[in-house]
């Protein structure tokens, strides 16, 4: 009997009744050493009818678990959503770059990304319906947000203050989960990706240009020793700003080792370096731990790929920040295990805070409101804690969504770098990088309550549509 020609993307044929006589009839050896995991969708929709991913007895077992992790979700491979993209990508420019406060005859931009954002979501709805029959696609991530936004408006009416908490749920944390959303579902190409990538690592090249001249300028506005650039926002705080630059550096790095040519390898490595040093200037301890444990962990994943260049990197980026540094960086970052070397006593401040969090969140495990941790100590502060910001608002159920929110997007980038981690293409160091970044956030944001804002929204969205792109390549030829 003719063996049958194997295929990775065959549909499956119901099997066939067979008479007695054929029922004992030899199986080809490349059927036994195949395992073709199939998921039906759909007719109605534009899904493809069937995805499969091959698996044969000489893969690991984790990479076989890898592939079955991402192979739970289910994403529509045509393209679509141009024009929202186009919205979102201007939207990022005024909401990051935020023009009209860099340039006064600008100022009639102000009020401009409030009306990009509308005119993308009136754009994005149809579209969305038309394409996938949804208002969205629901991975964990997405479902994650929907739980977090729902705390979010209980605790603004159960809360202890309805003003502040509806002032902050309406300013920035519906606007940052809504764009969320919006990206999960528009970003369905690596063009639209790498797009994306390059916007937010030319904000972290113009802040950390603008940081290090304030710098050498003597321009200090923050606590006497400390810069802090003239763009609002997401990056007025230093230790937002710096936030920003330790989540791009893991980045930047990884795009310089998937590159091939020396020129563009340069420019990400050059970058990089830039970041460490507008890092620097902000003397944000949160940032410099976030940074050293998330270098630490970038090394441990490419080590065996790159040996012999990490280190070369890692010893010229390590003179680099050693000549770089302020005298007094060091004296600053002592300051962790010495209170007594902070000149402005932020250390035995943060301290209180964290242990007034603490109370505060068992006294109200079902949260006091969004927003209302100022009025819920003597310094009138945040907790300086993203972790206990979302326990004691929004309740101890919502950071259980939050930490998902994290740690899902985390476990399927290692899912990709585990399948491409022989090939050691672009997938594998994109994947590593985001981690990285993730690693990095989670710990600064230990240091900062930055839960409702921008920066940890854009960095999910990005790997989500990593895997989105990965899964699309994988059972499509469309150019991506």
């Amino acid at each position: 009997m003719k063996k049958e020609k194997q295929s990775r993307f065959q549909t499956l044929q119901p099997p066939k009744k067979r008479s007695s006589e054929k029922s004992h009839r030899t199986i080809s050896p490349e059927r036994t050493n195949q395992k073709i995991l199939t998921k039906t969708h759909n007719e109605a929709s534009d899904l493809a009818s069937v995805e499969q991913l091959v698996f044969t007895e000489k893969e690991s077992p984790e990479i076989v678990k890898a592939k079955k992790l991402l192979s739970t979700e289910n994403w529509l491979l045509k393209n679509g959503h141009m024009m929202t993209y186009i919205g979102i990508y201007i939207f990022s420019v005024l909401a990051w770059f935020r023009p009209y406060e860099l340039v006064p005859s600008l100022g009639f931009l102000s009020a401009t990304a409030f009306y990009v954002a509308l005119a993308t979501l009136i754009i994005f709805v149809p579209t969305q319906i038309l394409t996938e029959a949804s208002f969205t696609a629901f991975p964990t991530e997405v479902k994650c947000i929907i739980g977090l936004v729902a705390f979010a408006l209980i605790t603004t009416f159960i809360g202890k203050n309805f003003d502040r908490s509806w002032q902050t749920f309406n300013d920035s944390f519906i606007k940052a989960a809504v764009i969320f959303v919006v990206m999960v579902n528009v970003i369905r190409t690596r063009k639209r990706l790498l797009g994306m990538i390059f916007l937010s690592l030319s904000i972290a090249f113009v802040v950390s240009l603008i940081a290090l001249n304030l710098y050498l300028r003597g321009e200090f506005r923050v606590e006497g020793y400390r810069v802090g650039v003239e763009i609002g926002g997401m990056f007025g705080n230093p230790n937002d700003m710096a936030l920003h630059l330790v989540t791009m550096i893991p980045i930047a790095v990884c795009l310089a080792l998937a590159q091939k040519g020396f020129f563009k390898r340069f420019l990400y490595f050059s970058m990089a370096a830039l970041f460490v040093a507008g890092m620097t200037v902000t003397f944000s301890r949160g940032a410099f731990l976030g940074f050293l444990i998330s270098t630490f962990f970038l090394l441990w994943k490419v080590a065996q790929k790159q040996r012999f260049k990490i280190l070369i990197g890692s010893a010229i980026l390590s003179i680099f920040f050693i000549l770089i540094a302020p005298s007094n960086y060091f004296l600053r970052l002592l300051s962790i295990f010495s209170p007594e070397l902070d000149p402005v006593g932020s250390i035995d401040q943060r301290k209180a805070l964290f242990l007034r969090s603490l109370y505060v969140t068992a006294r109200n495990p079902w949260g006091i409101g969004i927003g209302n941790s100022p009025i819920m100590n003597d310094y009138n502060l945040e907790w300086h804690n993203t972790y206990m910001q979302i326990a004691s608002e929004l309740g101890i159920v919502a950071l259980f969504f939050y930490l998902v929110f994290l740690i899902s997007p985390f476990q399927k980038l290692s899912a990709i770098e585990k399948i491409q981690e022989e090939e050691g293409d672009w997938f594998y160091y994109f994947s590593v990088g985001l981690q990285a970044s993730l690693v990095a956030y989670m710990v600064s944001s230990f240091f900062v309550s930055v839960a409702y804002n921008w920066y940890v929204y854009y960095l999910v969205a990005y790997a989500v549509a990593l895997r989105r792109i990965y899964k699309k390549l994988r059972f499509s030829k469309d150019d991506c």
